[in-house]
């Protein structure tokens, strides 16, 4: 399947599993991760891109990319799973 085919350009979101995913989740998030784990970022862009992750985790999962793909970066990896639990216990 081509990109297109899952979302066409004159489409901006599509519902995944009942959830509402936006053109560019998946990028922006590897965007985010990036930023989030540069060391040499300031506090700032690292608080704003790990609300950005923790946001995106219900459409990434909704599109099942954890069910492929595994965080490899153990801090990340944490911030993700206390996520996911304390969505658990809500």
């Amino acid at each position: 399947m081509r990109s297109d085919q899952l979302l066409p350009d004159h489409m901006n979101a599509c519902d995944f599993n009942g959830v509402t995913v936006r053109k560019g989740t998946v990028g922006a998030f590897l965007i985010n991760a990036r930023v989030w784990a540069d060391r040499n970022a300031d506090d700032a862009a690292r608080a704003d891109a790990a609300f950005d992750i923790v946001a995106a985790v219900p459409a990434l999962r909704a599109l099942g990319l954890f069910d492929v793909f595994e965080i490899r970066d153990p801090a990340l990896r944490a911030l993700m799973d206390e996520h996911l639990a304390n969505e658990v216990r809500a």
